[in-house]
């Protein structure tokens, strides 16, 4: 017995000898300024390791107990410019280290983690990403995430009814079933929720918006081919808040209210913390031609959501969010009283609830594993309806109104691990990452009256694994590979892809990739709306037998930017090629027995799209900033479509303009005043009419319609006040949104109405003016 006392107290001194060796009283202290003022809870840290802190509400930091050596010592903070410095630490000194920060105003160089799965900046990751943030939203003024996606080269918000305002989101020319929205990286927007979903979401959840143009971004599976829209909702990063009223006056006529709210806390240690917003909306219908039918629907939306944070310990963390949204929207004829007794129109309230979790833990310096898990639920009542002529007819139509339910669920879990290899096979570092996830959506949409029933329920297994391997400091090779099991699809679905990054000059990366994807032969947002067109409605169905549409990807890109210590200039050059094969295509079956038209999805053979994107940016002594982008492209298909049985078909995508861009200015003459002046360029296309003979209010036949090209012209002013009391601002602004009113003027008129006749700026000239109270 005294002999294990004995050992035990000798292995007790041999622990405590050995913990008082690991505490050599190594300490940095030091501040963090920017144009002269302190900046609180700046991320300090040693590269590579795991020690670090954040400066106090004074911008002073400590960092105690470290180890010895030659390490990089990191100043790090949201808005600004990363510094590094070399220190060398010794036992029992302590070293003071200040930081001056540069404000980054162009963020050339941000981290981003859309384009490989795992954080990466800008100018290392071989895949392009382009970063929407908080700062060119407010510029544009958008209060959703569908106003703020096109100020994104290659990218195009589209109406596509004139009645509900249906949307989609437009990528390299092709549609919106093509392109994969994620919130925080995760697959919760299903094809229901797709329909009106990037309007519902307000631009106070966003902290930034990334973007993938192009098959490069396949490892998130099907639906992926044109690109992927990743909205990374906002986590705090100190203590603040923000209102802000924004009301608009639609053409001088109908007025459209939006006030959104942000709370953000961190806890004293800030190993903890919340951001909180709330949005609200209600805007009127909008009649544009006088006939008693609107072109913008009506709409109240009240939403509210909250992410948050909690670190474990210094190697683990949880991440949540959770949001809810309760939109109504009413269009087409303007009356009161229930939406059957209008003689069209359609009504929708939606009721949404999203959340995620996500579980990460730094399993060592090298190794990093993340477990999550996301989900939607949605429950809507809809109606969409147009009244018969005949009183028969008439009556039983009232008696049995078209109204509609649906319900939709999406939940994915999976996992990820990513490791990193110094000297793989004797060159510079792998990165691996291996992940699994498994997604379900489960969709039903019915309408008794129209005999309409989408009762569908997909399952996607999918598995993958990454190399992201930086062969030398100017050069890196990124391969992967993704196996898909879905249950509309009878056999493994195998997608590689390689991109390789090369940069010649510290100024310049040059870019090539290559890849694969595919659709699943699935119902998706496009094929749920139901629209008005020949005097009836007009629904989609799947063919039978309907196979996987597969795709293959390649582009090629030149990025430049030239910093000096008061400018930077720069510009991206890409040009892109995409392959369908089995190509889905919309082709008129004829119509129901009660007299509705019925387009087919079907397979139609290949088609290709192709083009070139070009991007330039410009930052000249943080007062004058400018970014544009242009893209020119063509999309065909091999075999020409029938859209109409009343007309031969054509080999072009419709809808689908040839050239698009948009551009931004801003200038800070001062640092109270702000102006801002934007646009969106959208070349012609063609459009289909279907029309109505005998009817007044539409074409007499089928006709293809080329539209004119339009310029959206946006201009916003604004003028800051200090409140130091209170360590607030006030900001004042106003603006216009499509200045010189480049509106569309021909619609079609009455309840008969084609109401995907419908084309150009999402709405007319609108003046606008607000508030925002923020510290």
């Amino acid at each position: 017995m005294r002999k294990l006392a004995t050992a035990l107290i000798i292995l007790l001194l041999s622990v405590n000898s050995v913990i008082a060796q690991e505490h050599n009283d190594v300490v940095i202290t030091g501040h963090v300024v920017s144009s002269g003022e302190h900046i609180p809870f700046v991320n300090i840290f040693l590269e590579n390791t795991r020690f670090g802190t954040t400066t106090d509400v004074t911008g002073h930091y400590m960092l105690v107990d470290l180890p010895v050596g030659e390490y990089t010592l990191v100043a790090k903070m949201v808005g600004y410019k990363q510094k590094k410095q070399k220190v060398v630490l010794k036992a029992g000194e302590t070293l003071e280290v200040k930081f001056d920060l540069e404000e980054d105003v162009i963020h050339m160089d941000e981290v981003v983690i859309t384009g490989t799965k795992t954080f990466k900046r800008q100018t290392e990751s071989a895949v392009i990403v382009n970063v929407l943030d908080a700062k060119t939203i407010e510029k544009v003024a958008a209060q959703t995430i569908s106003e703020s996606l096109s100020f994104q080269p290659g990218l195009r918000m589209e109406t596509d009814c004139q009645t509900c305002n249906y949307t989609q989101l437009r990528m390299n020319g092709l549609g919106g079933a093509y392109s994969q929205i994620l919130i925080n990286s995760r697959a919760v927007f299903s094809p229901l929720t797709g329909l009106y979903g990037l309007e519902q979401l307000p631009t106070a959840l966003a902290d930034r918006i990334e973007v993938v143009r192009g098959g490069g971004s396949a490892l998130y599976g099907s639906s992926a081919i044109g690109g992927t829209v990743n909205i990374i909702t906002k986590l705090p990063q100190r203590n603040s808040y923000e209102v802000t009223s924004n009301n608009q006056l639609i053409s001088g006529d109908a007025l459209d209210y939006n006030v959104n709210a942000t709370l953000t806390a961190l806890s004293q240690k800030r190993n903890a913390g919340m951001a909180m917003y709330a949005f609200h909306r209600d805007r009127d219908a909008y009649d544009h031609n006088n006939d008693n039918f609107s072109e913008l629907p009506q709409i109240s939306n009240n939403s509210f959501g909250i992410n948050s944070f909690f670190k474990i310990n210094e190697d683990e963390k949880l991440e949540a969010n959770f949001s809810s949204t309760h939109e109504y929207r009413y269009g087409g004829e303007m009356i009161d009283g229930p939406a059957f007794m209008a003689k069209q129109s359609e009504e929708r309230t939606h009721d949404i609830i999203m959340g995620g979790l996500d579980y990460e833990n730094n399993l060592s310096m090298r190794t990093n594993l993340i477990l999550y898990t996301a989900g939607q639920y949605t429950k809507r009542k809809h109606f969409t309806g147009i009244a018969p002529d005949g009183d028969q007819e008439l009556t039983d139509y009232n008696n049995q109104p078209p109204y509609g339910h649906s319900k939709n669920h999406t939940f994915q879990f999976g996992t990820q691990l990513n490791h990193a290899i110094n000297d793989f096979l004797g060159a510079g570092t792998n990165i691996f990452t291996f992940g699994a996830e498994y997604v379900t959506d489960d969709v039903y949409d019915q309408i008794e009256a129209y005999n309409y029933l989408i009762d569908q329920n997909t399952r996607n297994f999918g598995a993958f694994v990454q190399s992201d391997w930086s062969l030398t400091r100017k050069t890196t090779l990124l391969a992967g590979v993704r196996a898909d099991q879905h249950n509309y699809v009878d056999k493994l679905i195998i997608n590689p892809r390689v991109s390789l990054l090369v940069k010649p000059h510290q100024n310049t990366q040059l870019r090539l990739s290559w890849s694969t994807g595919f659709r699943a032969p699935q119902a998706f947002d496009a094929d749920m709306h139901i629209a008005f067109a020949g005097g009836g409605i007009q629904t989609v169905e799947l063919a039978d037998q309907l196979e996987e549409e597969k795709s293959q990807s390649w582009s090629a890109s030149l990025n430049w930017d030239r910093p000096t210590e008061k400018h930077i200039v720069g510009f991206t050059l890409e040009g892109f090629y995409t392959q369908l094969k089995n190509a889905f295509v919309l082709e008129e079956l004829g119509n129901d027995s009660n007299g509705n038209s019925i387009l087919e999805k079907r397979n139609g053979g290949n088609s290709q799209v192709y083009g070139a994107t070009f991007e330039a940016r410009a930052n000249f002594d943080r007062k004058l900033q400018m970014e544009a982008g242009l893209t020119l492209q063509k999309s065909i298909y091999d075999e020409a479509v029938a859209w109409s049985e009343e007309l031969p078909g054509v080999k072009d995508y419709l809808r689908t303009p040839e050239s698009y861009g948009y551009y931004t200015f801003s200038w800070t003459p001062a640092q109270k005043i702000s102006l801002s002046l934007s646009g969106v360029y959208t070349g012609s296309m063609l459009v289909p009419h279907y029309g109505l003979a005998g009817d007044p209010g539409t074409p007499e036949q089928d006709q293809l319609y080329k539209s004119d090209s339009f310029l959206e012209t946006n201009l916003k002013a604004g003028y800051t006040f200090e409140l130091k009391r209170i360590d607030s601002s006030i900001q004042l602004f106003a603006g216009f949104s499509n200045l010189f009113d480049n509106y569309q003027d021909n619609f079609d008129s009455g309840k008969n109405r084609d109401s995907g006749f419908v084309y150009g700026p999402s709405k007319p000239r609108t003046f606008y003016f607000g508030i925002k109270l923020f510290n």
